[in-house]
């Protein structure tokens, strides 16, 4: 039985990559740092019924010696570093934390690797907002970074440091660029879940309106469920390397909330509110991969399309709004 460790395994991703070693027969660990929200962390595991399933422990990206424990302990076969303070928002009202979570946190959980498990595969979750002010009209693996928010610099650090230990100390470490990828466990604060659940909201009578920023930016959206899939497939290589995930198509939030409000029959006009206040400092107007080098190598290709995901989503949301509101 295959052991793997998982960090930010109470988040969207590490939920589903969790659900996905499960079923393939691994024995899943999970990182998780105190907090005082401890009763309701695990709500994205229990959504997929696998709360029970999934061995914590303790430990904390910026712990090195919390990590070196866990490596100890756990003799993980495949290491997952999905943690990280995610939301491109607060970066920007917490820049330093970001850095040192975001960014350290890669360093450090690559250090305890090294140290004490270099047999291990490691897989580092790059971002697409590495990209930020686009230098090439689709991206992919060569194209130039030019991050435009303290998360995506962050997240350029530890890309380049996943490089640098593949390099210098042979380690089979691999980095991911995944694209933007949603699901009905996606956190309330993302565009795509707030969009999902103020349709249901509004379709159940509960608010009026849904208050966006810049709904004119265009995004390369995929589920969740495919792109942990992918993750997997990279610590399945002979070789480390780094691998763009995304559905090649992009779609401006405008007519993802077409998609969200046609689905329970209201107009968007008659709801939707630009507020200003939501826009970012620095705004990335668009992101589309090139996953050719994925299909060629991996084999992986998406199996949700956007409308199927969307769907699903206002389908979660209507159930959650009714549970609410008995």
């Amino acid at each position: 039985m295959k052991r793997a460790l998982i960090t930010g395994v109470t988040g969207q991703d590490g939920a589903y990559l969790a659900a996905l070693l499960l079923e393939k027969g691994y024995e899943v660990h999970g990182l998780v740092r105190r907090s005082s929200s401890a009763d309701v962390i695990d709500a994205k595991l229990r959504w997929l019924k696998i709360q029970n399933d999934v061995k914590f422990i303790d430990g904390n990206l910026l712990d090195l010696s919390s990590l070196i424990r866990a490596m100890r302990d756990v003799k993980p076969d495949e290491v997952y570093n999905l943690g990280a303070q995610s939301f491109v928002k607060s970066s920007w009202s917490q820049p330093l934390l970001t850095g040192q979570v975001t960014g350290l946190g890669a360093a450090n959980i690559l250090e305890a690797v090294r140290l004490d498990a270099p047999q291990a595969r490691f897989y580092q979750a790059s971002s697409s907002e590495m990209y930020g002010l686009i230098q090439e009209p689709v991206q992919n693996e060569t194209t130039p970074f030019y991050p435009r928010s303290p998360y995506a610099v962050a997240k350029v650090f530890a890309h380049g440091m996943t490089v640098n230990y593949r390099e210098s100390f042979g380690l089979h470490a691999s980095n991911g660029i995944l694209f933007n990828h949603e699901s009905p466990v996606r956190g309330i604060e993302f565009v795509t879940r707030k969009v999902t659940d103020g349709v249901a909201r509004i379709k159940l009578g509960q608010q009026s309106e849904l208050r966006l920023g810049n709904i004119d930016a265009k995004r390369d959206w995929g589920h969740s469920k495919d792109f942990v899939r992918a993750m997997w497939m990279m610590l399945q290589q002979d070789i480390a390397d780094d691998y763009v995930i995304a559905t090649g198509r992009t779609t401006t939030v405008r007519d993802m909330c077409h998609i969200a409000f046609d689905y329970v029959g209201l107009n968007v006009d008659d709801h939707l509110v630009i507020d200003p206040a939501l826009f970012r400092p620095a705004e990335v107007d668009l992101l589309l991969g090139n996953p050719a080098k994925a299909h060629a190598k991996l084999g992986w290709k998406p199996d949700i399309s956007l409308e199927e995901m969307i769907r699903e989503m206002v389908e979660a949301d209507l159930k959650r709004v009714k549970q609410q509101i008995g």
